[in-house]
């Protein structure tokens, strides 16, 4: 059968209608309310180490072709914690939500590459997502942006930044599997060093010093890391996957004190649930302290009369656009689409 341009156009066609379909958007403003409140905690944490790292020492380890990166005088890098501590504040509650992602990259950036000998590979990601969430429309729901201006509200989202974020996501814990590909990994090394320096930890530190110990988390995170994205995108491993995810970043956490890390994976592999979970789980929290539902308000006002009385309202986390049947299919996602009007304000749980 002689290939056409119609034939040719019709994927491309297919992967647009995918990326522009419209998804609940709770679960991103979920997650900018929980990355910008652990960017706060992390820069918090480091002011105490300003001086140590970035003042006093008269040498620096730049990264090649970055010499030019030096720390500022004076009390040039406490201001700069100051304006980092203060963009991720306007992230978390969403006020000049992009100007403040931009700015929070920058900085944070400029931060990572002043010193190659501080280098931590969680620093790096984190510089990767504040720039992702410049362009990823997270503040149209739950923040002051869209309290201050109503037309900026909505309770969709394009599934591509959705599939944006758990892109970013999914490729550290993929590319960890692949990095521990080798001899020295696969014999226990270093986890064995590691280990022996833990091995006074209360409850759990004679574990430590089991013989099996090295092989046990070694092979157990390289493992994990190769198969927890796959299993988080099916639904029906999600949840397994993601109580998994939760207890390996809390080991690591207890064992290996290796910072805000885990935490931030623990927030950032939510958005791997379907995206109206914040809002299922606020309507069912309402329901279990016997508080009423939020629904979403529609932006045309409400309507008056019989026809209003006879219309059936929708639950807040069925919505739906036109032309979803397809695109639900295409992404996995929740659509956000309704058999009554567009609505454009969220709810508490966006």
């Amino acid at each position: 059968m002689p290939t056409t341009a119609a034939t040719l156009d019709a994927p491309r066609a297919s992967l647009a209608r995918r990326l522009f379909a419209t998804v609940d958007i709770a679960s991103l403003a979920c997650f900018r309310v929980l990355f910008g409140l652990l960017m706060f905690v992390e820069v918090w944490s480091d002011l105490a180490d300003i001086g140590e790292y970035y003042v006093a020492p008269e040498f620096h380890f730049t990264f090649y072709g970055l010499e030019w990166v030096r720390p500022l005088g004076g009390d040039g890098m406490y201001v700069v914690f100051g304006v980092l501590g203060l963009a991720a504040l306007c992230v978390t509650i969403g006020l000049c939500y992009r100007l403040a992602a931009a700015v929070f990259f920058v900085g944070i950036s400029y931060v990572f590459l002043i010193e190659q000998a501080l280098y931590l590979n969680h620093i790096y990601l984190i510089a990767l997502i504040s720039f992702l969430m410049i362009f990823v429309p997270a503040h149209r729901a739950l923040s002051v942006d869209a309290w201050l201006r109503p037309q900026l509200r909505a309770d969709s989202a394009p599934a591509w930044a959705l599939w944006l974020v758990r892109a970013q996501i999914g490729i550290p814990y993929f590319y960890a599997g692949l990095a521990k590909l080798n001899p020295d990994w696969l014999r226990g090394e270093p986890m064995r060093m590691w280990l022996v320096q833990r091995e006074e930890l209360p409850i759990a530190g004679w574990l430590l010093r089991e013989w099996w110990a090295p092989y046990f988390f070694s092979y157990g995170g390289l493992v994990f890391d190769l198969l927890v994205v796959p299993a988080l995108l099916w639904r029906r491993t999600r949840v397994i996957a993601y109580v998994l995810a939760l207890c390996f970043h809390l080991i690591n956490t207890a064992v290996f004190s290796i910072g805000i890390f885990p935490w931030v994976m623990i927030a950032a592999t939510t958005i791997f649930f379907e995206p109206d979970w914040p809002r299922r789980l606020w309507n069912r929290a309402a329901a279990f302290v016997g508080a009423p539902r939020r629904r979403r308000r529609s932006s045309r006002g409400r309507r008056r009369g019989s026809d209003a009385r006879k219309r059936p309202r929708s639950r807040p986390w069925r919505s739906t656009s036109a032309g979803s049947c397809c695109s639900r299919c295409a992404t996995g996602c929740t659509p956000v689409t309704s058999r009554g009007p567009r609505r454009a304000t969220s709810s508490p749980g966006a």
